[in-house]
């Protein structure tokens, strides 16, 4: 039973020619056992400068793969995020739209003609020439076909004004004459403009999704 020597034996691995000089020299270099203040302060900042070298490249590597995982939730996120935006803008839309409705109504039950009296200002130049015109609304009575007579007159229509009682939503009316025709209804000019309204949204969202399909 034989076991490993505690100590490494001395070789002698200096080599010499035949007249005694050195061909090779010894590659054994004692281990130094003592060392100056000075190299130790020297040993000290070179670990120091090496752990400092390691600490820095190891927090390079994890801000690298800090922002790595960043980038990829934000990319998983984007869609969702996209969603939740044109659905607040539909709803943000929509209450806009209904409460234009409710300020509309109210400034149609106070001023009745106001439509009617901005479609005679419009059409002033158009219907000045002609020897007719036929006004058909609902709830006009007595004193509002005044109003509207002296409203053609004020927009220089000189002809004679023929009203017609017919049913239909307060403050629409629909004008005739000789060369052309013009109307309102409340309810369809809202429709018209949800359907605008729905229409640039989807444009919009059309555009977003394009956005998303680029990356970030």
């Amino acid at each position: 039973m034989t076991s490993a020597p505690l100590s490494r034996p001395f070789i002698f691995d200096t080599e010499f020619d035949a007249d005694g000089v050195v061909v090779q020299p010894s590659a054994f270099r004692p281990m130094k056992r003592a060392f100056a203040p000075a190299e130790v302060e020297a040993l000290v900042a070179q670990a120091r400068l090496e752990a400092r070298n390691q600490a820095l490249a190891e927090s390079e590597s994890l801000q690298a793969m800090a922002l790595s995982t960043i980038g990829q939730a934000l990319s998983a996120a984007l869609p969702s995020l996209a969603q939740v935006a044109h659905a607040h803008r539909e709803q943000s839309a929509e209450l806009a739209m209904g409460a234009a409705r409710v300020v509309a109504a109210a400034a149609l039950d106070r001023f009745p003609n106001g439509p009617l009296q901005a479609a005679l200002e419009a059409l002033g130049q158009e219907i000045d020439a002609s020897p007719r015109l036929v006004i058909r609304s609902a709830e006009l009575d007595e004193a509002g076909r005044a109003r509207v007579e002296q409203l053609c007159a004020d927009v220089g229509f000189t002809g004679a004004v023929a009203f017609r009682d017919e049913p239909g939503p307060r403050a629409s009316f629909q004008l005739e004459w000789a060369d052309g025709r013009a109307g309102f209804d409340a309810e369809s000019a809202f429709a018209r403009m949800d359907e605008a309204l729905k229409s640039a949204l989807a444009a919009e969202a059309g555009h977003a999704e394009a956005l998303n399909e680029g990356g970030l």
